[in-house]
């Protein structure tokens, strides 16, 4: 099979494109042929060797994908060869012609999910819920602030975010990415280049703050957040896009008996597998009837998946980047 491989630490331009063995199927493991890969900002990292896991070399990135089930291993029982599905590749794999992955990390599709939103579905989504539901316990009514709300889980958190019932303030970097995180439902959104987030946020909420605050962006609006947070507010921290891991003032989270939360859905869908598969039962039943739809802004083919990465790196893209493999 065609594979994009990661031989040494680095960036997109030390990808090499070449042919390679095809994966074979272990006991509790399933083949997928790839029909398109979901493009992450932790692939960026993996193949930089600064991700939380390390592959050994060699290994594609891509943590997600969508695709046919081609062969299952010993034991496999929720899925069948020629099976449409999602599948997580947490490790990568995904930007090839096939891979292999987990009985429990692979999921059937419903009628009506195509192979691209399947691969742009269960890193963001699967994040966001679970930071939205369980991390975060939003509720109906509330306020949502959403930094780096046009990026892939920041549209979703927008989305996930309305749809359950919240007021959401997006936060975006230029004005050009207003319009899609209006689009997907916010009810406010600006530009944090121009407005203070601390003041900006205040004002839009008579003073209160934000109930509810999702952070993958960190750095300095990790910092405001904690200035424009409503008392008994919850702080998510899903990640540092700024490239700064901010340090919180502990007063400022006594003085508004606040909470500063941490979203590792990665880890959690290891501990607690049966839930993650509920939730995306839930998710990809949303998609199907058109109340959730993964907004795809760039396509590349599998050869070009280096310039979907840098794509992603220079923040070019909103929503999601799929590399198209077949």
């Amino acid at each position: 099979m065609k594979a994009m491989l990661c031989k040494a630490w680095g960036g997109p331009d030390d990808l090499v494109f070449e042919e390679t063995d095809d994966p074979k199927a272990g006991k509790g493991e399933v083949v997928i042929d790839i029909h398109a890969s979901g493009v992450n900002f932790p692939d960026i990292l993996l193949i930089g060797g600064k991700y939380q896991f390390k592959p050994d070399f060699p290994f594609s990135p891509g943590m997600e994908v969508g695709g046919i089930v081609s062969e299952v291993g010993e034991g496999v029982t929720a899925v069948k060869p020629g099976d449409r599905v999602m599948a997580m590749t947490m490790t990568g794999g995904g930007f090839a012609e096939k891979c292999v992955t987990p009985e429990r990390k692979v999921f059937k599709l419903p009628d009506g999910v195509s192979f691209e939103q399947a691969a742009g579905f269960p890193v963001t989504y699967g994040t966001t819920y679970h930071a939205l539901k369980d991390r975060a316990e939003l509720k109906a009514g509330e306020v949502l602030l959403v930094h780096g709300a046009s990026g892939g889980v920041g549209l979703n958190a927008v989305e996930l975010g309305k749809l359950m019932g919240a007021t959401v303030i997006g936060t975006v970097g230029s004005d050009a990415k207003m319009d899609i995180v209006r689009q997907y439902g916010a009810d406010h959104v600006f530009n944090y280049s121009d407005k203070s987030i601390r003041e900006t946020v205040k004002e839009l909420t008579g003073g209160q703050g934000a109930d509810v605050i999702y952070d993958p962006v960190g750095g300095d609006a990790f910092d405001e957040s904690l200035r424009c947070i409503n008392w008994g507010g919850r702080l998510l921290v899903v990640g540092f896009a700024s490239g700064r891991i901010p340090e919180a003032k502990a007063n400022l989270v006594l003085l508004k008996q606040c909470q500063i939360v941490g979203v590792f859905w990665g880890a959690w869908t290891e501990k607690f597998p049966d839930g993650c598969r509920a939730q995306f039962d839930e998710l990809l039943g949303w998609c199907a009837e058109g109340k959730i739809n993964p907004h795809i802004s760039m396509r590349f083919p599998l050869a070009d998946s280096p310039e979907a990465l840098k794509a992603l790196a220079a923040r070019k893209a909103t929503g999601k980047v799929i590399v198209n493999v077949r």
